[in-house]
């Protein structure tokens, strides 16, 4: 993708310095979660793989793609943010009643 934007016009579409651009274009850093959301939508795609055939993984791309940490999803679910990490890494399973309440949060989000 060739738009012509140079780097500080890319950090004010975000928001961010100049810096953090060249951060991430010359791989010194990441972009935080909460940044996923635009570049997601700056570049037309989503720039990772998260497989959404296991329910870790549908948790995961939910919480990337809206720009959530695990924290910040654990809030929404009330559990703690180190759950949710073990949710999405598959070291534990939620609870048959967690898991009614994962999907309809899932599937409400994606109607």
């Amino acid at each position: 993708m060739d738009l012509r934007l140079f780097q500080a016009d890319v950090a004010r579409l975000f928001n961010t310095s100049e810096d953090t651009i060249t951060g991430w274009e010359n791989g010194r850093s990441k972009p935080q979660v909460h940044f996923y959301p635009h570049i997601i939508d700056f570049l037309g795609y989503v720039p990772f793989e998260v497989s959404e055939e296991i329910l870790g993984g549908r948790i995961k791309a939910f919480r990337l793609t809206r720009g959530l940490s695990q924290k910040k999803m654990g809030k929404l679910l009330s559990v703690d943010g180190s759950t949710i990490c073990s949710w999405e890494t598959g070291q534990t399973i939620p609870y048959k009643r967690m898991i009614e309440k994962i999907v309809k949060i899932l599937d409400n989000e994606a109607t």
